[in-house]
């Protein structure tokens, strides 16, 4: 019989009674200890970790569905949702240059995920990533945020569904499709029973088979991309070029292709960046490819190129279409066509193509964030129920379920502003932590190679020297001239002396079997400089937001988490043993004695 389809039994000796979870509490501090910086091998992933999951995912995906999938997963979700509001308040006409921006940030941290996705081709994507290079703690944190973002971003990508297919429709969804409540705080006080429909539905369709789901994906991208050109065409050729320097008002509001300078550039690119979350949701279907060292850098890395071209017209195609300060901020290129003499026709035919758009986003974000939560469970930080796959669809039907129901309940109520700046917060903080993971295992053998080199001179150096350019460049007004570039000046070359100093004094600990990052480390640590600089230009009650929910992941950690993972690592059923019979000390000098 195969072993690796036998799950491991769920870990229950901590929590069999509340004496052995008292015991466990108290043991909190040396089980942190033990587990924290804990690290898999990519042969334990892929053997011992996944077997706990019972039936394998079958391997049925190709790089033409990757594709599919990557495309699907981006053109929809962003576009149709942050570019009314980055153009609007950020950047104005020179979006263009938001979105190319954020592509090419974008595009390296793709270049990390696929040397991780074709090494270790298992469900868990960036948490998988960061278990075999930093530990257990890293990657539970990084894998709670993937999953706040994956459940916020589709709620918000629902209610925008709501609100382009009325435009399709010609329907007010504030009037007709929304109810709203008075009780409530603005934010939270319309309720949207179309985009909990919605994100039910398709939770069922991942539920039944990823390939099928890969096969709807790929007709409604089709459909999708034939509206995308279709919008560009218009935008093009109904569109004035004199709209990308003059405003509706310009009176009110500064005109000029750069109406907010270089700063509001950058703070567009870090808003629009929400529209390339989906192609991480790819790497997570790296378990079901059929050849991963040939089909996820195509997939991924092409995926990324085709949108971020596609994003780059179709900004040019709404500035053109509308000043910046006359756009409608929810649905900026349904509305743009609005009260044109004959050609209102085409904002009914740009919100379905929108809404097929918003579907391939949410199908495909929602296979992701279920295999997130699969391999959290494999780990067992988080209950091993949401990790199983049925043994006959071959697909995650518990992660599926459970985050379904929870994205739909968040749908149901809560605005779209509320959730966007949290999802990119999210999204740039671990794509922050992948591009330090591939070069501290490029550079690293854990119980080989000295760590301090790559951790703490080169990572930390340079993480600080980018965090002084950012907070240089957000703080310190342009006023200051001189002063201010000279400042930006020194923390540019202090990160580019670590990275010349790292890279001709510390030499490879290993290389890549079958595809791997070129130019090791300056392609990473570009992608690490670009997303903390994007992280700079967000909003204080952002980060609020995300140190509030990162807390509570701590909190959840400590008080299940580490303590479900030592049992099964660590041996707890005999701490346990000990604990019933009122020997908590004894249990703890047990569990030593199983370490060491």
């Amino acid at each position: 019989m195969d072993r690796r389809r036998q799950p491991e039994p769920s870990p229950t000796s901590s929590f069999t009674s509340l004496q052995a979870y008292g015991c466990a509490l108290l043991e909190t501090n040396h089980r942190l200890k033990q587990r924290a910086f804990s690290v898999t091998t990519t042969y334990e992933e892929m053997s011992r970790v996944r077997a706990r999951s019972g039936a394998d995912m079958a391997r049925t995906l190709r790089w033409q569905d990757l594709i599919g999938l990557g495309i699907g997963g981006m053109v929809g979700a962003g576009v149709f949702v942050s570019s009314g509001r980055s153009a609007r308040y950020y950047a104005g006409p020179a979006l263009v240059v938001s979105y190319a921006i954020a592509g090419v940030s974008a595009l390296l941290s793709a270049f990390c995920y696929t040397e991780f996705a074709v090494d270790l081709p298992v469900a868990g994507g960036a948490f998988s990533y960061l278990s075999v290079s930093f530990g257990e703690f890293a990657a539970f944190l990084t894998g709670a945020n993937l999953v706040m973002e994956y459940v916020f971003s589709n709620a918000a990508v629902a209610r925008s569904f709501t609100a382009y297919l009325g435009t399709a429709i010609g329907v007010s969804t504030e009037e007709k499709w929304r109810i709203t409540i008075s009780g409530l705080p603005k934010g939270f006080n319309q309720l949207d029973l179309l985009a909990v429909g919605v994100i039910l539905i398709l939770t069922l369709c991942i539920c039944y088979s990823t390939k099928e789901s890969s096969i709807l994906n790929l007709v409604l991208t089709t459909t999708h991309i034939s509206f995308i050109v279709f919008i560009i065409v218009m935008g093009f050729w109904r569109g004035e070029w004199r709209n990308l320097t003059h405003p509706a008002d310009p009176t009110r509001h500064p005109g000029g292709f750069l109406p907010f300078g270089v700063g509001g550039v950058i703070n567009g690119a870090a808003a629009v960046y929400l529209s390339y979350i989906g192609y991480d949701a790819v790497s997570t279907m790296a378990e079901e490819v059929k050849n991963p060292a040939r089909d996820i850098p195509i997939g991924v890395s092409g995926s990324v190129l085709v949108v971020t071209l596609l994003y780059c017209l179709m900004s040019i195609s709404m500035a053109k279409l509308v000043p910046y300060d006359a756009i409608e901020v929810e649905s900026p290129f349904a509305a743009a066509f609005k009260g044109s003499d004959g050609w209102g026709w085409v904002s009914n035919v740009i919100g379905v193509g929108a809404s097929f758009g918003i579907l391939t986003s949410l199908l495909v974000s929602m296979l992701g964030q279920a295999r997130y939560l699969c391999v959290l469970g494999r780990s067992n930080v988080v209950p091993g129920w949401v990790a199983r796959v049925h043994p006959v669809t071959s697909t995650p039907v518990n992660s599926s379920l459970f985050l379904g129901g929870i994205t739909a309940a968040i749908a149901l109520f809560t605005d779209l502003t509320v959730l966007l700046n949290l999802v990119t917060i999210g999204t740039l903080f671990v794509f922050y932590m992948v591009a330090n993971a591939v070069i501290f295992r490029r550079y690293v053998v854990v119980g080989t190679t000295d760590p301090r080199p790559t951790a703490a001179f080169f990572l930390l150096c340079f993480s600080l020297a980018s965090l002084a350019f950012a907070l240089v460049w957000r703080l310190v007004p342009a006023s200051a001239g001189a002063a201010r570039a000279s400042v930006l000046g020194v923390c540019a070359a202090a990160a580019v002396i670590a990275v010349c100093t790292f890279r001709s004094l510390v030499a490879q600990a290993r290389k890549p079997e079958l595809w791997g990052l070129p130019w090791m480390p300056v392609v990473p640590a570009v992608s690490i400089f670009l997303n903390i600089f994007l992280l700079g230009s967000l909003d204080g009650a952002s980060y609020a937001r995300f140190g509030f929910f990162s807390l509570l992941a701590v909190v959840f950690y400590a008080l299940y988490g580490v303590h479900a993972s030592f049992d099964v690592e660590e041996g707890g059923e005999k701490v346990a043993a000990k604990a019933e019979g009122g020997h908590c000390e004894g249990g703890r000098r047990e569990s030593e004695g199983l370490i060491y």
